[in-house]
């Protein structure tokens, strides 16, 4: 438990802050232990916070000149597993200072004020997206030491490979739909245990046929357990802080995706070492244990609601899976390509390539954070419009550049281009009813996993046949540039409007509508 401790000097009658209750990121009331907050000493507690122990104690005494001297103790623990200790120093130094207005958050907290549950299951969704985001880099990041180890295959065949592997994703279409009826939490935690089983078998592939296979189940996995992090994470936040979520669950697998890539210099121990990396996913199975006991069924999957069909909805479905369609097009290959083309046309080591990715990714964590604040205070669409920008141009000057104008466009590029995640990726568990969520968001997957397909087979040919991966991408940007215009003129604004208002199927949640079995 943290404690605090501050003293200061105020004019006598006051019944501000210090000696009246705070609410920024703690909403407090005076313990039941007391008639009022106007006595000697008072002690508040957390009417709501994101805390499982919170308890501020304050002592007043009068000092010769009539002002007082007032003492305040606080403790408390706060309601976030496994990331708790990041939140030390953020909330000590807010919990020392005077409240800036009655609904202020600080700047680096949600927009909204969290409840326990909601930290709570934050925390865990994170600690599970870390695991999700390392079975889902793993392959773009080792195919091609993998290809080296298992017939030196061309870069097409990559491509095939990379695309191959993507066919298992109806199986997440699958998982996702039964989450609509049985519940999120057990299929997700499921799922993530399945990821890292299969993905491990990889360790064992003697061929690219058996590798590819092997990894097939394993991104279904993957997938579904992405899917159903984003479900859980919008279904349990506050209007106001969906983005935030999202983007909070965002950076923690970009930290997943950080731990695959540091992890690349063993690929250089010796031709199979990038088989210790399939090895290490079975790190993921104590972190999974410890998350589900700390993640809760979604409270609007428990609450009672309507079951209905996809019927008026194919309009939302339509938008929603043609936007991940172009923007797959192209970052699919721009993503799954990056290291093949550093080693070959760049003539990057193993070192210097988890050296790039490191240097130029890690500052997107920037663009991820901002994004999601922007996006929930500023709205959806502007914040993804500019990313996708971003994107598309760092992405396409990188790859047509070397030295270090590479390094200064990835960087750029990614930091912008991470605003696209939380303003985009929100939008689909948002736009559709709890009885469809998970079936629609399968669907919109799928979709955008053909649009990877197409990606990656074209771009690998051209790759081939022009000799670059970046004149190919080129050709491919019109797709993230064409979603642009659809983010602008078709996508609706969804920025602090409850989801019962988005989908008035839901209203049922409110009116007792009896949930179907």
């Amino acid at each position: 438990m943290s404690s605090l401790t501050t003293r200061c000097v105020v004019d006598a009658g006051t019944t501000a802050w210090p000696i009246g209750p705070r609410h920024d990121i703690v909403d407090e009331r005076p313990s039941d232990e007391q008639d009022d907050g106007a006595a000697p000493s008072v002690t508040y507690v957390a009417d709501a916070g994101p805390f499982t122990t919170y308890r501020r104690t304050v002592e007043t005494s009068v000092r010769p000149d009539g002002r007082l001297d007032v003492s305040t103790t606080t403790r408390w623990r706060v309601a976030v597993p496994f990331f708790g200790w990041l939140y030390t120093i953020p909330i000590r130094r807010t919990l020392a200072r005077p409240p800036r207005s009655t609904s202020d958050q600080p700047w680096w907290a949600p927009p909204d004020r969290l409840d326990a549950r909601a930290s709570s299951t934050l925390g865990a969704l994170a600690a599970a997206a870390i695991v999700a985001g390392y079975l889902g880099t793993l392959l773009s990041q080792t195919i091609t030491f993998t290809a080296d180890d298992l017939g030196d295959a061309s870069r097409t065949e990559q491509g095939v490979v990379l695309a191959a592997v993507r066919v298992g994703v109806p199986l997440a279409l699958v998982v996702t739909s039964i989450a609509d009826r049985r519940g999120r939490r057990v299929l997700l935690l499921a799922s993530a245990v399945a990821g890292c089983l299969l993905t491990a078998t990889g360790a064992l592939a003697p061929t690219m046929a058996w590798f590819g296979l092997s990894q097939t189940l394993a991104r279904a996995c993957s997938t579904a357990v992405g899917l159903l992090i984003s479900v859980v994470a919008v279904e349990e936040m506050p209007r106001g802080s969906r983005a935030y979520a999202v983007s909070v669950v965002v950076l923690a697998a970009a930290l997943g995706s950080g731990l695959c890539v540091a992890l690349l210099p063993l690929t250089a121990i010796d031709v199979g070492g990038w088989r210790l990396l399939y090895l290490a996913a079975l790190l993921g199975l104590p972190v999974l244990w410890a998350v589900r006991r700390h993640l809760p069924e979604s409270r609007r999957f428990e609450a009672r609601h309507r079951i209905v069909g996809m019927a008026g909805h194919w309009r939302r479905l339509t938008l929603l899976a043609g936007s991940a369609f172009l923007l797959t097009v192209f970052t699919a290959p721009a993503s799954q390509f990056q290291n093949e083309f550093l080693r070959t046309e760049r003539g990057f080591s193993a070192a210097n390539l988890a050296l790039f990715t490191l240097i130029t990714s890690t500052p997107a964590g920037l663009g991820v954070a901002a994004g999601g604040r922007l996006a929930d205070t500023h709205g959806r669409r502007r914040v993804a419009a500019v990313g996708l920008l971003g994107l598309t141009v760092g992405t396409v000057a990188t790859y047509l550049s070397s030295g270090w104008s590479m390094w200064t466009w990835s960087l750029l590029g990614g930091v912008v281009a991470g605003a696209t995640v939380p303003a985009l990726g929100v939008y689909g568990p948002e736009l559709f009813p709890t009885s469809l969520r998970g079936r629609a968001n399968g669907i919109i997957t799928m979709v955008g996993v053909a649009g990877s397909v197409v990606g990656l087979l074209v771009a690998g040919a051209l790759a081939d046949r022009i000799d670059g991966v970046g004149p190919a991408l080129a050709v491919l940007a019109v797709g993230p540039l064409v979603l642009i215009g659809l983010v602008l003129g078709l996508y609706p604004e969804t920025a602090s409007v409850e989801l019962e208002d988005i989908n008035p199927e839901d209203r049922s949640l409110e009116l007792g509508v009896i949930r179907d079995a």
